[in-house]
């Protein structure tokens, strides 16, 4: 018992700090040449992604080499995630047939990482992804896992209460990262506020913004 709350409070500090360092890191300076973004924010520099070996739904295993050659789009979630989760999944959903068509060459994928991995056995990924797309990627691991790689991507998440209880919550952030065909974190697509709507990334921005991150390779 101590120990999980042991846990959720470091993951609830580190949480903390990605948001303020996030906020108090300047933006990029860009340069009239560079392309010019309206809701897809670029790292100021690819990220190289922490090793990691996670349990695929389909009870096979992902490393980073099956990033390689693909774009990959990674959001963070649970399965018992109440709303942004379930939302953001079936609006990715929607708009997969196009997201496919995006980059023959190096095919567009998407990445549901679950960031719950007491919760979530493959058999449950498998049952979940399955209501939304199949063709999705579903995965998670331990957190000595999941939690270098989540960092490495420029992203946060905690569990700030006790597992003991079946319906605790997990915070993580609503954003999609873009994960290049070299296996780097290019950037990411926030989530945009709409009144009485929850708030996700709208996919058709993605739509609207990968073909030009594309280009840049």
């Amino acid at each position: 018992m101590k120990h999980r709350l042991l846990i959720g409070v470091v993951l609830l500090v580190a949480f903390i700090g990605g948001i303020w360092a996030a906020l108090t890191i300047a933006p990029p300076q860009t340069s009239a040449s560079e392309p010019q973004y309206r809701y897809y924010q670029p790292y100021p520099a690819a990220r190289e992604l922490s090793d990691f070996t996670f349990n695929r739904a389909n009870g096979q295993t992902l490393t980073r080499a099956d990033l390689n050659g693909h774009w990959t789009l990674v959001f963070l979630g649970y399965t018992h995630c109440p709303d942004i989760c379930p939302t953001t999944l079936a609006a990715l959903n929607r708009e997969y047939p196009q997201l496919t068509t995006l980059s023959p060459e190096l095919p567009v994928q998407v990445m549901f990482l679950s960031v719950d991995p007491k919760r979530d056995s493959p058999e449950r990924l498998a049952a979940y992804k399955a209501y939304f797309n199949d063709d999705f990627i579903a995965a998670t691991a331990d957190h000595g896992q999941v939690f270098p790689f989540v960092r490495s991507i420029g992203m946060m998440y905690a569990i700030s209460e006790s597992t003991e209880a079946d319906d605790y919550l997990v915070d993580h952030s609503g954003s999609l990262v873009v994960i290049g065909p070299d296996a780097t974190a290019r950037g990411r697509f926030k989530p945009q506020s709409s009144p009485g709507q929850v708030t996700i990334v709208n996919p058709e921005h993605i739509v609207t913004e990968l073909p030009q991150i594309i280009q840049t390779k």
